[in-house]
């Protein structure tokens, strides 16, 4: 079955898409967002011919919550800000953390229409983006999980740039170019196909060999490598359970600990977890299903506290 796709309204009269897949008889539904690169479909439900384990939102809805999964603005099938139709050099950084929080309210307004109890997840620049949220509009959320964190970066940088394939000279956006994707992929296999053609058929394709991104999510990177991340975790009072991968080269361990101790939330309500020998895209990689379950029990334990 293949996901509902939805239109919410953001505040300022922007469209957003926002991706569904329904679990029956659900009292409870997950918000995914996404990071700094990829779209919400590729990255939570990318479309492999005849196989469904690569979708953590099929894995969510099997588990009886439903799932969700938001385009931040100028992602995916959402509206592209009117800096990314103009050469990347007129504009600075379009979406920062703070505004691209405020897509996630209103995505999450959106939810809590159907759901009276609603868990948030955020994946590498999207635990910036639900940090905002989460601090500053101080969301009834049932639980927050903060999937492969950049909070106070403590290495240069440029070194976690080029572990993603990343020059960008701070403009409005960058391109990704086919072949440098994949020449980092290493191959290109059904997995990569599949995320390719979601990125290049959505509002961020350029053709067939290129899609873009804006580089808001990068001004923000920076930020973190200052010891200024968009949010203080102090002021993240949810539970909130803090993942990452052993072999993450941009989300280390060293800064998601520091995360973990500076969260505001009750100890019992607060867990640190490392998936042995995955990296930065652990929903995509061997141990995706540790993840999908690890964080699944947590949302259950929750549940019940």
């Amino acid at each position: 079955m293949e996901p509902v796709a939805h239109t919410v309204e953001a505040r300022d009269g922007l469209a957003l898409n926002l991706w569904e897949r329904t679990a029956a008889d659900a009292e409870e539904a997950v918000l995914y967002v996404h990071g700094s690169i990829t779209c919400s479909r590729a990255l939570f439900d990318p479309p492999v011919p005849g196989d469904d384990s690569r979708s953590w939102l099929a894995a969510t809805a099997d588990s009886g919550r439903t799932a969700f999964a938001l385009d931040v603005r100028g992602y995916g099938d959402s509206e592209r800000p009117p800096e990314l139709d103009e050469p990347p050099e007129e504009n600075d950084p379009p979406v920062r953390a703070d505004l691209a929080a405020k897509d996630v309210a209103d995505a999450y307004a959106f939810v809590r229409e159907e759901y009276d109890a609603v868990h948030l997840v955020g994946v590498s620049w999207g635990t910036n983006t639900c940090g905002r949220f989460v601090e500053r509009d101080a969301p009834d959320v049932r639980s927050l999980t903060q999937v492969a964190p950049v909070y106070e970066v403590p290495y240069d940088v440029e070194e976690g740039l080029a572990a993603l394939g990343v020059d960008p000279d701070f403009g409005a956006y960058y391109y990704q170019e086919y072949e440098t994707v994949k020449e980092r992929q290493g191959e290109a296999d059904d997995l990569f196909e599949a995320i390719w053609r979601t990125q290049v058929e959505s509002n961020q394709g350029v053709d067939e060999d290129r899609y873009l991104a804006q580089t808001g999510a990068l001004a923000d990177y920076y930020d973190c490598g200052r010891g200024e991340p968009p949010y203080d975790a102090a002021n993240v009072e949810v539970p909130t359970l803090v993942i990452r991968g052993s072999a993450d080269a941009i989300s280390v361990r060293e800064d998601a600990t520091t995360l973990y101790d500076e969260l505001g939330c009750p100890d019992d309500a607060a867990e640190y977890h490392e998936l042995a020998g995955a990296d930065h895209y652990v929903m995509h990689g061997h141990r995706r299903r540790a993840l999908y379950d690890v964080v699944g029990e947590f949302q259950d334990r929750v549940g019940r506290i």
